[in-house]
């Protein structure tokens, strides 16, 4: 629970969503509190990647969604992503034909601000991630994976979000290049930025994030502190009972 009086930067109530007659997410609660970072992670098929996408409301959803204390279930995705929430997706959602720069210009797209803004932007996100200055005027799908999924989330904090939601983010990558992204989200986090990841490398996950929910068919087995969590067998616990 957050401390007494604080409001959580987004709280979730009661959110399921459905893929036909499946119940792919079954009425679910969590929050992430301001400047926390909280980890979901779950077996294949848990329902991890359908919460995502119906906390940013790119799938129909049941439920509540607050941010910063204000309603905001009615909202479409491009309304919350302008409050600050902002989804690096799996498969990360690059523009391929389309240069590094002109990946990480659209990300700032919507904000509008001046170019002195903007800059100051291209200036955070190639100091966080230096090959995507080196490889500034590339075509993205020319990039290796990890350079690429430095640019999607690079993209996202051209955005300036106030909550960064990501899905996956190692998928496919090699160890080292995994880990070296999830460093530099524990370094944004670190700054104050809230953070929701979704991951299959656990260790790697509960190294960065203070609390974690553990998703299975489709609903929240558990919410713990990571300090709570000791081995595999822990996880295995909550993943298959």
């Amino acid at each position: 629970m957050t401390a007494a009086g604080d409001t959580p930067l987004i709280a979730v109530s009661d959110l399921a969503a459905n893929y036909g007659h499946v119940a792919a997410l079954k009425p679910t609660s969590l929050y992430v509190a301001p400047g926390e970072f909280v980890t979901i992670l779950g077996p294949n098929g848990a329902g991890k990647t359908t919460l995502l996408r119906a906390i940013t409301r790119l799938i129909a959803s049941s439920g509540r969604i607050a941010f910063n204390g204000r309603d905001v279930t009615g909202l479409r995705t491009h309304d919350l992503a302008k409050l600050g929430i902002i989804m690096v997706q799996e498969g990360r959602g690059l523009f391929g034909e389309m240069t590094v720069q002109e990946n990480l210009s659209l990300g700032a797209y919507s904000l509008g601000g001046s170019s002195a803004d903007v800059e100051r932007r291209y200036a955070k996100v190639f100091e966080l991630f230096p090959r995507l200055r080196e490889r500034a005027d590339q075509i993205a799908a020319s990039m290796s994976g990890g350079e690429q999924q430095m640019l999607a989330v690079g993209r996202a904090l051209m955005a300036d979000p106030k909550l960064l939601i990501l899905d996956e983010p190692s998928l496919g990558l090699a160890p080292r290049v995994a880990a070296e992204i999830l460093s530099t989200l524990g370094n944004l986090n670190k700054a104050g930025l809230g953070i929701l990841l979704v991951e299959q490398k656990a260790p790697l996950a509960l190294k960065l994030a203070q609390r974690v929910y553990i998703l299975s068919s489709g609903y929240v087995r558990a919410e713990l502190q990571t300090h709570e969590i000791k081995s595999h067998h822990d996880l295995a616990r909550y993943y298959f009972h």
